[in-house]
This record gives structure tokens, sequence and C-alpha cells, in this order.
């Protein structure tokens, strides 16, 4: 798996609830063009969803293990690709770390792809949590009023 380490200016909580939360991700993840639920209620292990991006490919997502502020993993398939995010909460004095971790497999003839599409799609990713942790630190405001 490859990553890297997204600082946010939000507490763990505030950043755990809106990264773990699939409706949120068109918002945030430059790829997509909208989520399809397919189980509805909170983000719990064994949510599903299809992920509709914006070059007409539509993966099918699962939540596979889920610790509320501390950990959050999903995997999406779609053919003989299976692409797995993992991202844990870290607090930090002014906020928290979220460490993202990305692996993509391919299965048979398309094994070889899922090196390829790791090393190349790491930095889309880590590139969509920044675009998450810039989206909630301009809405700071509204977490600070909450917890006044």
């Amino acid at each position: 798996m490859l990553g890297g380490r997204v600082a946010f200016d939000v507490p763990v909580d505030v950043a755990y609830r809106y990264l773990a939360d699939p409706r949120n991700r068109p918002e945030w993840q430059a790829s997509l063009r909208s989520v399809e639920m397919l189980d509805e209620g909170a983000p719990r292990v064994g949510m599903r969803w299809r992920d509709h991006t914006v070059v007409r490919l539509v993966p099918q997502m699962e939540i596979t293990a889920l610790e509320p502020g501390e950990l959050w993993v999903e995997h999406g398939h779609w053919r003989a690709i299976e692409a797995i995010l993992t991202m844990g909460f870290e607090p930090t004095g002014t906020g928290c770390v979220v460490a993202v971790r990305f692996r993509v497999r391919g299965r048979g003839l398309v094994a070889p792809v899922g090196w390829l599409a790791t090393v190349t799609g790491v930095l889309p990713v880590l590139s969509d949590v920044r675009r998450a942790a810039r989206i909630l630190a301009e809405r700071r405001h509204q977490w600070d009023a909450r917890s006044a």
C-alpha cells in the first residue's frame, strides 16, 4: 500500500464523521459525479454504495472496517479490479492527522495493472483528502459554534 499523511485543522471526530460518510464523497473526491447508496443509515461495516465516476465507471464500494475516530477502511470492486482505501485518525494539538493508505489489485490478466494503478492513483487520492481538509477548515466556525 502507498499513502501519506494529511493534516486537518478540525478535531478527529469532525474529520472522521465527514470522511467516513460516503454521501459526502462527491464534495471532496474529484473523480466522482455522484454516490448511489445501496444501504441507508449511519456508516457501518458492510454499508455499500456505488461510486458514479466522471469517466463513467461504477465500482461497488463497501465499508470493511470501522473504528469511530480511529480507523475507516473501504473496498471497491469493478470487474477484475479491487481498490482498498484505509484511513487512520490521530489527534494533534491543533486538530488531527489522517494517515491514508491506498492499493489497487487486479485479478487474472489484469493483475499487473494493480501496481500501476496504485502508483498513479495514490497522488489523486491524497489530493482528494487534502481537499476534504480544506473544506472542513473553511467550515471550522460551524464546528466551533456547535461545541460552544
